[in-house]
């Protein structure tokens, strides 16, 4: 039996531990630089203050011009290449741009409309057009998807900074610095296989990364077994050695002993992010449509843009962006400022708000399930369920501002709600097969745990010493493998 264990363990090794050993390295490069994206922060800090001159033409026209048939799942106001803009995006994700000014609605974006956006974007910055793309290595995000074809423009900026503009709207969608360009292709870039992505294989792409940290977790979980079996407690080796083993392979089995379990950890909640077999979606989610009570419509809306900015002003906030907001059939205008704060105008007694009262967020939140049990409160601080990460990190680009109203539902599947009580988005849908993930991949992966996180640099020492370990067992896996096929 230990013989079949050994080859099993080698053969597997030979095979994936080349893999092991760019996914550890990768990964420490992934804890300081990310993969490019447009922050919300960044998107509000490059645009300009709404003007109140010769702005704008009244909701309802701008939603007849974008499209009279369907109703839209969201509205903003923004500034879009030097000009007010409705942008107004639909279900199944597409988004159309209305000039808030004449009212027309906006053709396909083309080189003009793109550079005047980079400019726009940074306005003492040369720009150079590179034409148009569909994906490539810095934009495979499926958040894309509703803004391609991008149009692409490279700024002379101090960060040389690669913008990418939606082919539909016009907005600046993403930057790349060349630090982020340079660090992704042994960070993430390299992290994710995306080397495999754009070669014909896309289709298949998930299944090979799944099948490949199933193999890799497998062989890890045998080596472990291997190098318990092979290291002696009480009686050494003749060469008064517990390994029998010299060179590489030595450091392969102490490395295996010592960092094992949490390489082991770390590749099988790599594979749990990958959601394989659909393990973390939920059989019955909960619909939160009700949430917003009604469709969004111009009628729920009859202070116009131009008296909400005028309203904003008054109040000495100066509002970048806006956003039509129905919470529980009440109509919001909530604005966005170049520092990513918020304020919100009610539409039922023209107020200026800093936030939302609990009330109003729990009224909306019940009409998800009228006939189950509700359960609310508001978190001051981070948990286990809701925290913040560093900008850089896989989803840190998201708020996670406190306070916030959690609500949780008496559904099958036991589901909680994040609510910002600034704006009343629904920040997070955790539903038990997502906590289970919460578990499986986040904190095993990652380590978001808060007594880690609120310590740093200790999260650091710990991420970056334990991955340094496994790259050495992976490393001299990938030589004593090497060896094995050359001899």
């Amino acid at each position: 039996m230990k013989r079949y264990l050994y080859l099993w363990h080698r053969w597997l090794g030979i095979g994936v531990c080349l893999f092991m050993a760019l996914w550890f390295f990768s990964g420490v490069v992934m804890l300081y630089v990310g993969y490019p994206k447009l922050t919300p922060r960044e998107h509000l800090a490059h645009l300009p203050v709404l003007s109140l001159q010769d702005c704008c033409i009244d909701l309802a026209p701008a939603l007849a011009a974008a499209d009279p048939q369907r109703a839209p799942a969201s509205i903003r106001l923004s500034t879009v290449a030097g000009q007010p803009r409705y942008l107004v995006s639909y279900p199944g994700r597409s988004t159309v741009a209305v000039d808030a000014r004449s009212g027309l609605r906006r053709g396909v974006v083309g080189r003009d409309h793109a550079l005047a956006s980079a400019r726009q974007y940074d306005s003492t910055a040369a720009s150079e057009y590179r034409g148009v793309v569909e994906e490539d290595l810095w934009t495979h995000s499926r958040a894309l998807d509703a803004d391609r074809p991008l149009q692409r423009v490279q700024l002379a900026d101090a960060n040389g900074t690669l913008l990418y503009v939606s082919g539909q709207t016009g907005e600046v969608v993403r930057d790349a610095s060349a630090v982020e360009r340079g660090w992704n292709l042994v960070g993430a870039w390299l992290h994710w296989l995306y080397p495999l992505r754009g070669i014909g294989i896309d289709g298949v792409w998930s299944n090979l990364v799944i099948y490949l940290s199933l193999t890799a977790t497998l062989m890890a979980v045998l080596g472990a077994v291997i190098g318990v079996l092979r290291w002696r407690l009480r009686k050494p080796y003749r060469s008064g050695s517990r390994s029998p083993y010299r060179g590489f392979a030595r450091w392969h089995h102490i490395g295996g002993l010592l960092f094992g379990v949490l390489a082991i950890t770390w590749i099988f909640s790599g594979l749990m992010s990958m959601n394989p077999w659909r393990l973390f979606s939920s059989s019955a989610p909960l619909n939160t449509a009700a949430y917003q009570g009604g469709a969004l419509t111009a009628a729920a809306f009859p202070i116009s843009a131009t008296e909400a900015l005028s309203r904003f002003a008054q109040q000495g906030f100066k509002a970048r962006e806006l956003e039509w907001r129905l919470l529980g059939g009440a109509g919001y205008l909530v604005a966005h400022d170049g520092l990513g704060r918020s304020r919100l105008l009610s539409m039922a007694d023209g107020q200026v708000l800093e936030h939302l009262p609990r009330e109003v967020l729990e009224h909306a939140a019940q009409a998800v399930l009228p006939q189950g049990q509700m359960h609310s409160e508001v978190l001051d601080v981070y948990d286990f369920y809701y925290y913040a990460r560093t900008e850089q990190s896989m989803l840190g680009h998201l708020e996670k501002r406190l306070p916030v109203l959690r609500v949780r539902f008496d559904d099958p599947q036991q589901t909680w709600l994040h609510v910002d009580l600034y704006t009343g988005e629904i920040v997070g849908v955790l539903d038990r097969p997502k906590r289970v993930s919460r578990w499986l991949f986040a904190l095993l992966h990652s380590w978001d745990w808060l007594p880690l996180l609120e310590r740093r640099p200790l999260w650091d020492v710990w991420m970056v010493v334990f991955s340094a370990g496994g790259i050495v067992l992976s490393v001299s896996g990938v030589v004593l493998g090497w060896r094995r096929l050359r001899y």
